[in-house]
Order: C-alpha cells, then sequence, then structure tokens
C-alpha cells in the first residue's frame, strides 16, 4: 500500500483565530482513516482544507498537504477544479442542505461528469443514472428524475455518494455522512460506502464524532481536541488501550461503546400514562396502529423505531396535540381522550415536551431569561425572577440568562430547552430525539442530567429514539414500533438482551462499535 495524502504540519485560522495547529495525518491506498473529536476540535476544518474548500475567513497559516506527490497547498482555483472531485471527493454532512432543490438528483450527479469532461451531455444522464445504482439506489432511472426533497434522508445521502463517485477519485473524504440518520440507515449507508471503496481501492477519509462508528469502519483513528491530534493508532489497539484522557473520555461517552445503565432499572409502579388501542390516520395513510402500552410514575419508557415508525405520533397523541382516530389515553387514571377546552389546557402543565433540535425549538429573538419563564407567564404561576433558579436546575450559571441562543453551544441551549420543559414542574416529560444532534461527549453530560432530574423530581419520561444505545442507558420498558405497529413491548433488559423480534434484532446489530448484544 503506498501512501496517498500526506498531512504536515498543518496550521489553519480563522480571521487570526487558530482552529488546526500542526496536525500531522496519512492516508494510503485502500485504507479507512477516521478522525474523530468533538464539535470545534478541527476535525472538519483539516478535511476541508485537504479538499481547498475553507469557508470564508479560513486560511492555511504553515504546513503541507500533498496528494500522489501533488503539493495542494499552492493550487490556483484553475488547479483546484482538476484536483476536486477528480482526484479528491467530498461527501458532505447534511444532504438538505447540499443538494438544490430545485434540480433534479440526476442533474446534479451528471455535473460532475459533464464539469471534468467524463461523459458528453447525451451519455451523462445514463452514466448518472448508473451512479446512482452502483450507490445503492433501486430503480435508478425514476430516482434520478426526482427532486431531493421526494427522496428520504438515506436516499439523498446515497445521491451525496453517486455524486462523489462520479470523477472516479483516488480519495473520499466523508464528513459526518450519517450523523444525521437512524442506525438502521447508517448501517446501511457505510456498509455500502466500505464495500465501493474495498472494490475501487479508495482510500476513506472518515470525520465522525462518534468512536463506535470510527471503530467499526476504520483501520487507523486519529482523535483530536482543540486543533491537534491528541492520539493516533490502529482502531483495535487504541479503543483497546486509550492513552490519552481525552480518548478515554470520548470512549466513556460514547452510548454505543457504553454497557450499562445510568441508573437501576426499576421494573413495577403506579401508572401515570396508559394507551389503548390507539389509532392514527392521516388520510389514507395508518401512521399507527393499535398501539397499547403503560408508562409508570418515575419512570422511563422508550419507543424506538426508524423515521417513520409512528414514535414521535404517538407521543403527540399522548400529549394531545394529535387527536386520536381510535383507542384511548389516560393520564393519572383520568380518559383524556377527547379533553378540551380549559380543561385541556390545565392538563398541560403537566405535560411538556423536549424537541429534538436545540437550534430550532428556541426563539432565536429572546433572551434565555424569556425563553425559561415563558411557561410560568403564560399559567401565571411565576415571572422572569424564578429564571436563575431554572437554570441552577440544569447546572447553567445566571451568567446565561442575559444571552440569546446563537451565543449558546448545542448542550447549553439542550440545556435551556430542558429547564423551559421543567419550569411547571409536570408529572410527565415527553422526549423527543433529545440528543440525537448533539456530540457523544454532550449527549453523555445530557443524559445524565435527565436521569439526576428524573430522580429529584419523581418525572416520567416517554422517550422518543431510533438508537437503542441511548434507549439502553435510561429506558425502564422499551417499545419497538416498525410502520406503525408496537412489534415488541417489554422490560428493558428483557428487549435488549433476549429480543424476540427479526426487527429488535435489526435495530441492535446496526448498533456502531461491534457491541456484544442479542442479534
Amino acid at each position: 500500500m503506498s501512501e496517498l495524502l500526506a498531512v504536515r504540519d498543518l496550521a489553519v485560522s480563522y480571521r487570526k483565530v487558530p482552529a488546526v495547529r500542526g496536525v500531522d495525518l496519512t492516508v494510503e491506498s485502500g485504507r479507512t482513516l477516521a478522525v474523530v473529536g468533538e464539535s470545534g476540535s478541527g476535525k472538519s476544518t483539516t478535511a476541508h482544507a485537504v479538499i481547498g474548500l475553507l469557508p470564508r475567513g479560513g486560511r492555511i497559516d504553515r504546513g503541507s498537504i500533498t496528494f500522489a506527490g501533488q503539493e495542494l497547498t499552492a493550487l490556483s482555483a484553475r488547479g483546484w477544479r482538476a484536483v476536486r472531485g477528480r482526484e479528491i471527493a467530498l461527501i458532505p454532512q447534511d444532504p438538505a442542505v447540499s443538494l438544490d432543490p430545485v434540480k433534479r438528483v440526476g442533474e446534479q450527479v451528471a455535473e460532475t461528469l459533464l464539469i471534468h469532461g467524463l461523459e458528453s451531455r447525451r451519455s451523462a444522464p445514463a452514466a448518472a443514472a448508473d451512479l446512482l445504482r452502483r450507490a445503492g439506489i433501486d430503480d435508478p432511472a425514476r430516482r434520478a428524475r426526482a427532486y431531493p426533497h421526494e427522496l428520504s434522508g438515506g436516499l439523498r445521502q446515497r445521491v451525496l455518494i453517486a455524486a462523489a463517485l462520479a470523477g472516479r477519485p483516488k480519495l473520499i473524504i466523508a464528513d459526518e455522512p450519517t450523523s444525521a440518520l437512524d442506525v438502521t440507515v447508517q448501517r446501511r449507508i457505510l456498509d455500502h460506502l466500505g464495500a465501493l471503496a474495498a472494490e475501487e481501492n479508495l482510500a476513506l477519509l472518515l470525520i465522525t464524532h462518534d468512536l463506535g462508528v470510527a471503530a467499526d469502519r476504520a483501520d487507523e483513528i486519529a482523535v483530536m481536541s482543540d486543533g491537534k491530534v491528541v492520539e493516533r493508532g490502529p482502531s483495535a489497539g487504541l479503543l483497546a488501550a486509550p492513552g490519552h484522557a481525552y480518548t478515554r473520555q470520548l470512549l466513556s461517552a460514547a452510548p454505543s461503546l457504553s454497557a450499562e445503565p445510568l441508573r437501576p432499572r426499576r421494573e413495577t409502579g403506579e401508572p401515570l400514562v396508559s394507551v389503548s388501542g390507539l389509532r392514527k390516520d392521516f388520510g389514507p395513510v395508518r401512521a399507527v396502529n393499535d398501539v397499547s402500552f403503560e408508562l409508570a410514575k418515575g419512570q422511563t419508557l422508550a419507543l424506538v423505531g426508524e423515521s417513520g415508525s409512528g414514535k414521535t405520533t404517538t407521543a403527540r397523541m399522548v400529549l394531545r396535540l394529535e387527536t386520536p382516530t381510535a383507542g384511548r389515553v389516560r393520564f393519572d387514571g383520568e380518559d383524556i381522550t377527547n379533553l378540551r377546552g380549559e380543561r385541556l389546557r390545565l392538563l398541560r402543565r403537566r405535560m411538556q415536551l423536549i424537541y429534538q433540535n436545540p437550534y430550532a425549538s428556541l426563539n432565536p429573538k429572546l433572551g434565555i431569561a424569556d425563553i425559561v419563564t415563558e411557561p410560568l407567564r403564560a399559567f401565571k404561576a411565576g415571572s422572569r425572577k424564578d429564571a436563575a433558579a431554572l437554570l441552577d436546575q440544569v447546572a447553567l450559571p445566571a451568567s446565561m440568562l442575559k444571552r440569546k441562543p446563537a451565543e449558546l453551544s448545542g448542550g447549553q441551549r439542550q440545556r435551556v430547552a430542558i429547564a423551559r420543559a421543567l419550569a411547571l414542574r409536570p408529572d410527565l416529560v415527553v422526549c423527543d430525539e433529545p440528543v440525537s444532534a448533539l456530540d457523544v461527549s454532550v449527549q453523555a453530560q445530557i443524559l445524565e442530567l435527565l436521569v439526576r432530574l428524573q430522580e429529584e423530581l419523581g418525572l416520567a419520561y416517554l422517550f422518543i429514539s431510533h438508537d437503542l444505545a441511548v434507549v439502553r442507558q435510561v429506558a425502564d420498558h422499551v417499545g419497538v414500533l416498525r410502520a406503525g405497529d408496537l412489534v415488541e413491548y417489554g422490560r428493558a433488559d428483557d428487549v435488549l438482551h433476549r429480543p424476540a423480534h427479526e426487527y429488535t434484532k435489526e435495530l441492535l446489530a446496526a448498533i456502531p462499535g461491534h457491541l456484544e448484544n442479542a442479534a
């Protein structure tokens, strides 16, 4: 194997603020190097420097980047056009942002072929459809005529893979290529990408925050923190005996590499929520079909499944944000299925919701003090004077009160969202994918916070997730949803260690990190 990419003493800054500080990396043909670290560690900046796509304000201060013996740091714009896409290709993180919403996906894949003169305008559509097929998309000729919004997240990501393959590159940089996807879709995408790399003898530079993904997919791992590579080595050896404290911190934080629950599981208790025969139809589409379960006070029930499984719709019916087509919802012994008006409004004091994305769920125009006390003012149960105590409950300093959401990190924003949800002292909190948008170390902090608050306040959690690795840490009981059907339901230890349904086994097998599990 030959050294294809060599990065030596690379330093990058944004408007004189250092982002990468003397990084050394090498990638060989036919091998995969995973660069792992939290947001802000410099891993994506390093990758973007390699392909000449630093954002505005970014500059290489020193160092060398050589690819197949060619120095890249001195390339002109014209020189980069010959390398980018043709020799080195990028699979970006978010297909919703990376694909042009007004162009058919086949046209977007064909662009690389046309730019590099690999196909004519007449032959490019058929070649693009073939690339979609190679990227694992069925019926590629039909899919090529679709617009991005007509495809699922997994299919959109495969379109980006097809576009990356179009120039027949020697190196593919995959920048968090599956972080926004369900774990089963993530597994299929990474399996397919790995198979293509082996078939073409491609080198892969995989950027990820998840050491579990890196453990599964990479020959070598480089761990970055504060712009530096703090540890590097073969995957198996580095994970078995990490030498740096930061690597050990990432290992302990990764849910896929931690098998222990964060607190002892609880098996019985007085029911707070009872759902029976719940069904929801949206026109001819049945989103939820005959779902029944119970959630006890002070316990956590996790509803697990892929996107479209019906888990969020079920939770919204429990909260009475959706009205069931059929079935009953009981809360603390009262049938609330058809509750209306002031009685329903008063019930909402006892039920609160933590959304998936802390970047989208907080009003960007309001200060943190107004955000966390908004529920108190709505119910005349308190005022802005209570804001500091609410932040203290989620381990945030009072100095945050004058800030706006844009001035906080993702983890800090999610703590603010939790503080707002707890302002009215609810009995039930629905956590809808509350950590899926966060780095694994921040995930660990938020999960530990949720468990601590549950212990202190006696909260019941209805925890929505696609990730059984996360669920294993917090749940007392687990319900597995697939296409609206509750295919498995029971004690967490039974479902997670002795699954009865094939779909549950598939979800368990998709957990990254070579975990031993029942699948």
